[in-house]
């Protein structure tokens, strides 16, 4: 099927999918002739793309025409959907149609459920960053695509390090594996720690220092983490789901449930063996406190989403987060 569309947040990733799809189907000799990249905010640029699109490619190799932030997912015309359900059945085998859009498409559009049945849909959204099992698989797996071997211990090192942001995953794996190269043995986390152009201050640690009570270091870690530049929203956010994960949990444990697979489906965990760690976490920790903390999560987002000044609103929310686990 020559007909793909793209779509997420994770630009980085996305554009790593694009480069590995002009690789496989053009023929750097013959790119300048075979590939068109037109922009989806011109007005007829979904027009542009079929017309390209039905054209044969010149020479060696295949055309690829790519709409980039195409706006197919948010609305189309019924001219312009006559036009797709006519034109994509048509499109022959060695010509690509790519369409990428960092906005989720509406299903409820009739241009929505044409693309699901013509083109190869992929998404491409960042992990939420409390996922921390997603996060292991997914830096496992791009070590795998670079030929660098990683330890268990190394891979969780680099996802409390790196978080989700795909990029900086990709730049530090590269550079480690031209560490790796000259010895083959894994490397260890004692090699790895200096290597990483990242503070290990994260949000979620924030989430732990919270949970402790510790309002100090609960503190510092807002002030290292805005000083990184973290958009204080993602911080939020990341707080928001280590939160939901444990009261989901702490709920669960205290209705009497005992099968682990049921608990770490409500909490929506993809290893049941977390549950060991968390329910450690939540030892001394009643679903009261934990409760009493979602409406202030909440007063946070709605302050920063109003305009509040990210520093003042995060340090004071903080104070009252971490005083509701003190002693």
């Amino acid at each position: 099927m020559p007909v793909y569309f793209y779509w997420g947040e994770d630009d980085f990733t996305l554009k790593q999918a694009v480069k590995q799809l002009q690789k496989r189907v053009l023929d750097p000799q013959w790119q300048a002739f075979n590939f068109e990249k037109i922009p989806g905010e011109l007005e007829d640029a979904t027009r542009q793309a079929l017309t390209q699109a039905l054209t044969p490619p010149f020479g060696a190799g295949d055309r690829l025409v790519w709409v980039v932030e195409s706006t197919l997912g948010q609305h189309c015309s019924e001219a312009l959907l006559e036009r797709l359900a006519l034109t994509l059945p048509q499109i022959p085998p060695q010509c690509h149609l790519l369409f990428t859009s960092s906005k989720k498409p509406d299903g409820r559009l009739k241009a929505t459920k044409l693309l699901q049945t013509q083109a190869q849909v992929r998404e491409f959204s960042l992990i939420p960053p409390w996922k921390s099992d997603e996060l292991v698989a997914q830096i496992t797996g791009i070590a795998e695509d670079l030929g660098l071997p990683l330890t268990h211990a190394v891979a969780n090192f680099l996802a409390e390090a790196l978080g989700n942001n795909t990029r900086q995953i990709w730049n530090e794996l590269e550079k480690l594996k031209l560490l790796a190269s000259s010895d083959c043995q894994p490397l260890t986390v004692e090699q790895v720690r200096p290597l990483i152009h990242s503070s290990t201050q994260s949000s979620l640690q924030l989430a732990e220092a919270l949970r402790q009570g510790n309002s100090a270091k609960a503190l510092q870690l807002v002030a290292d983490l805005l000083a990184r530049n973290e958009p204080a929203l993602k911080i939020v956010a990341t707080l928001v789901g280590q939160f939901r994960t444990w009261i989901v949990i702490k709920l669960a444990l205290e209705s009497g449930e005992k099968d682990e697979k049921v608990i770490a489906s409500r909490a929506d965990l993809s290893n049941p063996k977390r549950l060991y760690f968390i329910r450690k976490e939540l030892q001394g920790l009643t679903s009261k406190q934990l409760l009493a903390c979602w409406p202030l999560l909440r007063d946070l987002e709605w302050q920063l989403k109003r305009g509040a000044d990210p520093a003042r609103t995060l340090q004071t929310k903080v104070l009252e987060l971490s005083l509701l686990f003190k002693g």
